[in-house]
């Protein structure tokens, strides 16, 4: 829904993706079909001269749709796109990616780079190749990484620079955050946090091998999101 909305401008319920397209139900504005006629910014700047790439995340075709067999229409590359490079699907291994480029599955492997690097490498690419020849022309880059969603996968040493950092555990840092982010004026002052999420456990209450546990969980996550 959030995608569905930033590329085209309209509440997600207008372009058919009030849920995700693997979980549509086919019910008006539920259906993750979105209709042509609601165009993507990337179709509008195309049309007024722009380069257009799509790098990483889409997640807006519906499942049955992402196979070599296509259809493409509503593919990166239907939708606006010079160039797609990037998955389909809701998240994927970021060190074993399923990746596209264009319409057509790549093969990575062996693959010894995280795939936020990968994208990056190729973000820079398509930019370089277009200045190389139309140094003026505009570009329209949007940029999508997997970082922040499962599977939180990261390079050690990138993890490792948050060592220690929640050893406090989650009940005492989000009271610590919140304080910060109050501080430096990105929430009013005032704000007060909810109640724990119901799944979630009083971190005092965690055995010392549950604690081990989810405080490397944060610091996997801390340093996915950093890198």
């Amino acid at each position: 829904p959030t995608r569905s909305a930033l590329l085209t401008g309209r509440n997600s319920h207008s372009v058919h993706m009030g849920l995700f397209p693997t979980t549509a139900i086919g019910t008006p504005g539920y259906d993750g079909i979105m209709p042509f006629e609601k165009a993507t910014v990337a179709e509008i700047l195309r049309e007024n001269g722009y380069n257009t790439y799509a790098v990483g995340k889409w997640h807006l075709i519906p499942p049955t749709d992402e196979t070599v067999a296509g259809p493409f229409n509503r593919w990166p590359t239907g939708r606006g796109f010079d160039h797609y490079w990037g998955f389909l699907s809701g998240s994927t291994d970021q060190w074993h990616p399923v990746v596209w480029e264009d319409t057509r599955k790549v093969d990575l492997e062996p693959n010894k780079k995280h795939f936020t690097t990968l994208m990056a490498d190729r973000a820079i690419r398509y930019i370089t190749e277009q200045k190389s020849v139309a140094p003026e022309k505009p570009f329209f880059l949007y940029f999508t990484p997997g970082a922040g969603h499962s599977p939180h996968q990261v390079a050690k040493e990138w993890s490792d620079k948050y060592k220690g950092k929640f050893d406090l555990g989650w009940d005492k840092a989000r009271e610590e955050i919140l304080a910060r982010q109050i501080k430096l004026g990105i929430v009013p002052k005032g704000t007060v946090l909810p109640p724990r999420n119901p799944g979630v456990k009083e971190w005092a209450s965690l055995s010392v091998d549950e604690k081990k546990l989810y405080t490397r969980f944060m610091e996997n996550y801390a340093g996915f999101v950093s890198h």
